[in-house]
């Protein structure tokens, strides 16, 4: 399976967000699955894919030609695809994923953990996404989510599909028992409305 790791270009000032980074990485290649990612060497992008390298796991890199310039690229990758544009590469990466993960990081795996979200939400694919919610780093982001679902700008099933795991550990278990979720959907409203 592709998982698609979004992540941040940085570490972080807690030393568990790189531990995670080389555990999501080293157990992306255990289990036999291949690392899709932002395609740097630097920050938790480096580490995971490091990992995941390092554990005999396909790793496929996708990054704009701007950032090869500046020279945070990866070495040893399966697959480097290189983009013109942020846009493009999000949408290859998400072309590539079966699976989707964010680590902790910035703006740019806020952005793109939130189209996942979208996707989750008009049911276009995937069914379930993941936030390794290292040492409570999401919390303030999934209390949030549940304030749209207060609002009702968001469904709870909806919600329900996107899991904040604490531990490599714990999103193990939560993709192994991913066959008992595969059929479950929201009885919600038409996909026009659910658009926004």
């Amino acid at each position: 399976m592709n998982i698609t790791v979004y992540c941040g270009s940085n570490f972080g000032d807690d030393p568990l967000f790189e531990k995670a980074a080389r555990e999501l990485g080293a157990w992306i290649a255990r289990e036999g699955h291949a690392l899709v990612y932002g395609g740097s060497s630097v920050g938790l992008m480096g580490a995971v894919s490091r990992a995941a390298i390092e554990g005999g796991a396909p790793v496929i890199g996708v990054e704009p030609a701007f950032f090869i310039e500046a020279g945070v690229a990866q070495h040893d990758l399966t697959e480097l695809i290189v983009c013109d544009t942020m846009g493009e590469r999000k949408a290859k990466m998400i072309e590539l994923g079966e699976m989707f993960v964010a680590l902790p990081g910035g703006v740019g795996t806020l952005e793109e953990i939130s189209e996942i979200f979208t996707r989750v939400r008009l049911d276009m694919g995937p069914h379930e996404c993941f936030l390794l919610n290292v040492d409570g780093f999401y919390d303030p982001l999934r209390t949030f989510l549940a304030s749209m679902v207060d609002h009702g700008f968001f469904d709870q099933c909806d919600l329900d599909r996107c899991h904040f795991p604490r531990s490599v550990d714990e999103l193990a278990h939560l993709v192994r028992s991913a066959p008992q979720r595969a059929t479950l959907r929201c009885d919600g409203p038409l996909l026009a409305q659910k658009a926004g």
